[in-house]
């Protein structure tokens, strides 16, 4: 098989197992959990290393932002043989309870970015694997830490200028958190045959500012790379999990 036109590997260089994640950088972060990397391609958003966790091949490919560059990701992941991808990924909570570094389990996404309403209509529902959602409970709850398992919502954008009026309405049905890829990763992952799973960790406060709280994200702030690490850790036992 040929090389995929955007992630830049082919079914040889890559894991059955597969975390994914915005940010190229949190790649590298990932990859230095494993037992072993290897960098292996590297286009555009897509930073892609594969290697070992406790034995097991495991890759991790970033995705950039959104559901478009997330569907790319995930539909050339299948041509090369994955069966499971976990995404590691982050959101601004939706409700107040929820502190920066916490992590919120997707059991379910709202779908409202595009990408995936190019496949089906909104009413197909977008909703975790069990096996992958169970693995990521049980490691969770062995950790000395809070986290929070629910819906969340996927959206294409939080600089609308009804931002606030969106954020009051969708923390009234009780949706715990925001972010813009993993409607699209239960939707087409599903529609491909793939198990999937989201575990996001939590870098806005409730009504807090975006830009702040994303400026802290990017400055590393402690608390926030330590819910990070330990949700690439969650991800990483719920796919050897698998076998």
């Amino acid at each position: 098989m040929s090389k995929q036109p955007h992630i830049g590997v082919d079914e040889t260089q890559v894991a059955p197992f597969v975390i994914v994640c915005g940010e190229p950088d949190r790649a590298d972060r990932i990859a230095a959990l494993f037992d072993r990397a290897e960098k292996v391609a590297e286009n555009r958003e897509y930073r892609v290393f594969t290697g070992l966790y406790k034995g097991v091949p495991v890759s991790v490919c970033s995705t950039g932002i959104g559901a478009p560059s997330m569907i790319i990701a995930i539909e050339e992941l299948k041509q090369c043989g994955v069966s499971h991808i976990v995404r590691v990924g982050s959101a601004g909570a939706m409700q107040a309870g929820i502190g920066l570094g916490e992590l919120i389990l997707a059991e379910g996404a709202v779908r409202d970015e595009g990408g995936s309403k190019a496949y089906v209509d909104a009413a197909y529902p977008a909703y975790a694997s069990f096996s992958l959602l169970k693995a990521l409970h049980e490691y969770l709850s062995e950790q000395e830490t809070t986290y929070h398992s629910g819906v969340v919502r996927s959206h294409d954008s939080f600089y609308t200028d009804d931002e606030e009026a969106i954020c009051r309405f969708w923390n009234k049905k009780g949706i715990l958190g925001a972010d813009m890829e993993t409607s699209a990763l239960f939707t087409v992952g599903r529609l491909r045959g793939l198990q999937v799973a989201s575990v996001l960790n939590n870098v806005v406060l409730f009504e807090q500012d975006v830009k702040e709280g994303v400026d802290q994200y990017v400055n590393e702030a402690y608390v926030m790379m330590q819910g990070e690490k330990l949700a690439s850790r969650a991800a990483l036992e719920a796919l050897v999990a698998q076998l």
